[in-house]
């Protein structure tokens, strides 16, 4: 059956030509590896490409990412990136069966693109930025071309005629239809240039991740070395009414391993204590300042007890916590720089916070001088800042989202106006004002819960920092408002914990929570999404009483 032959002849020549595909993207990654270990880790192309992705995705596809993904977004992200890649590589492979040169053109292509990702990074440190692409893609093209070269067909086979009269042959089917790829491809030399492939790359990739490594022990170690100072305001001790001890309930006090981290870094930033430096300059700025690490520790610190809020947070979402901060009042540099809020005829209005891989956060210098609590913060929770939450510095706003307040890895402050500069997210549709809004979320029961009939501890926390909590209500189904009982409160800038305990009855049952910040005002039903300045509305859950 020539067509059967023939159908199987070309499924073969795909798989080879798939795995010559996959075995050069997996060299290029490789080599690409190693040569960021060398320059930069972050110069890496998937980072960079990623990083790309991330700037140029819109902000309700980021919003959808964060809903779905949570702090996993970053790892699909990667994947999606190695899932693209994969089915170029394929595509490529078998384009090179035929046409070697096409196949290994267009590795370089993409080389290219990595290249010019690299080099447009807000972070670039310059034209070294794009050698892990090229050199990724040079070793990946040539691995192509190399690979093709031995699983394409060859001549076929000239039969010599035999002087002795035999019979004639029956034509097989493969032979009928003029090819027979499988016994006509060069295997031993596919498979040992396969080999050398795999070997070469898998040692290219552990070097390039040693290296890389070795690049960030400076930084461990310098954060296994800082010692924290005391703090000359140390924070008021939490009351032990402000810790209900409800099984369920989030802690007051988050750990640093569970606290939530929401931003655009596909590699955290591992920064230098020792080289790390701050720059204040801009509008107003009448003495510009560059300050060192030890230079801020020994100035006063203060240590507050402060509860941040993301503004990807949804209502009833996980996106908040709370830590024990340690850090520099922001304000005072600000002065000392000749910083003047515009209440008092200040030229700035805005305050651009820089990380050192070129995220921009804007807030409004009105708020950082009005006696809140802002800081650098170089202490979370009596150690210093983990690597994911800014080492060696990060600024922090209580009562402003992230997103406008909580540079990690800070390293400029520019001081300009709004209308001036749009920041990140700003250019992405986010407000340019983002007070936290006031809300109330329920931690137990969970959704969809099983209780028991009988009293049932319906328990959470609620929060509006810079105003407090005074009250909380909670609803069952369409009944009327009933007051829940409030732990004590440990601060204004600090989530408060709530309960109430509820008679339930058999049945399916909608419990609705709700809370009143300390101006009176009482939280919104209103539902609006994330985009553009957080997001409102009550946090309800549904439970089957049994």
């Amino acid at each position: 059956m020539p067509g059967v032959s023939s159908f199987r002849s070309n499924l073969f020549r795909s798989v080879l030509g798939a795995s010559a595909g996959l075995l050069a993207a997996f060299a290029a990654l490789a080599v690409a590896a190693l040569a960021a270990g060398l320059v930069r880790p972050a110069a890496g192309p998937v980072t960079v490409v990623g990083g790309a992705v991330i700037d140029r995705t819109p902000a309700a596809v980021k919003d959808f990412a964060i809903r779905t993904f949570g702090e996993n977004d970053k790892t699909a992200l990667r994947l999606g990136i190695l899932a693209v890649l994969a089915l170029i590589a394929v595509a490529l492979g078998v384009l090179a069966l035929s046409h070697r040169r096409a196949g290994s053109g267009g590795v370089l292509l993409f080389g290219a693109v990595g290249a010019a990702a690299a080099l447009s990074r807000p972070d670039s440190a310059g034209l070294g930025d794009a050698l892990p692409s090229i050199a990724g893609a040079v070793a990946g093209a040539l691995a192509l071309y190399v690979l093709a070269s031995k699983a394409a067909p060859g001549p076929v086979p000239v039969r010599v005629p035999v002087p002795v009269p035999v019979p004639e042959p029956v034509p097989t089917p493969a032979d009928a239809d003029g090819r027979h790829d499988a016994e006509r491809w060069n295997r031993r030399g596919f498979l040992t240039a396969a080999g050398v492939t795999v070997a070469a790359s898998a040692s290219a990739g552990a070097l390039g991740t040693f290296l890389s490594g070795r690049k960030g022990q400076g930084a461990v170690a310098s954060r296994a070395n800082l010692m924290l100072p005391q703090p000359a305001s140390p924070a008021p001790a939490v009351p032990a009414g402000a810790r209900l001890r409800i099984p369920g309930v989030t802690a007051f006090t988050t750990p640093n391993s569970d606290f939530y981290r929401v931003d655009t870094a596909l590699t955290v930033p591992k920064v230098d204590a020792g080289t790390w430096r701050l720059r204040v300059h801009g509008e107003g700025v009448t003495r510009p300042r560059t300050y060192t690490l030890d230079q801020l520790l020994a100035r006063p610190l203060i240590e507050r007890d402060i509860t941040l809020t993301c503004v990807s947070n949804e209502v009833g979402g996980p996106y908040i916590g709370t830590a024990r901060w340690l850090g520099v009042p922001l304000a005072d540099l600000l002065e000392e720089a000749g910083v003047v809020p515009p209440s008092r005829g200040g030229e700035a209005d805005q305050l651009v916070a820089r990380s050192v891989d070129g995220m921009t956060l804007g807030s409004p210098v009105e708020d950082l001088m009005d006696g809140r609590d802002a800081m650098l913060a170089v202490g979370m929770n009596g150690e210093p800042l983990p690597f994911d939450h800014g080492f060696p510095v990060r600024m922090l706003v209580p009562g402003l989202y992230g997103y406008v307040s909580a540079c990690k890895w800070i390293t400029d402050i520019e001081l300009t106006t709004f209308d001036a500069y749009d920041a990140y997210w700003v250019k992405r549709a986010w407000a340019r004002r983002a007070p936290v809004k006031t809300q109330s979320r329920i931690d137990t029961p969970k959704p969809f819960a099983r209780p028991a009939a009988g009293t049932v501890v319906v328990a959470g926390v609620a929060w509006a920092q810079r105003r407090g909590i005074t009250r909380v209500q909670i609803r069952v189904d369409d009944g009327p408002w009933q007051e829940a009982d409030l732990a004590d409160q440990a601060g204004l800038d600090t989530w408060r914990q709530w309960s109430y305990r509820w008679n339930a009855t058999p049945g399916g049952h909608t419990i609705t929570v709700r809370a009143t910040d300390g101006t009176g005002q009482v939280q919104t039903e209103r539902r609006t999404r994330t985009i553009p300045d957080g997001a409102s509305g009550w946090h309800s859950v549904f439970v089957t009483v049994t």
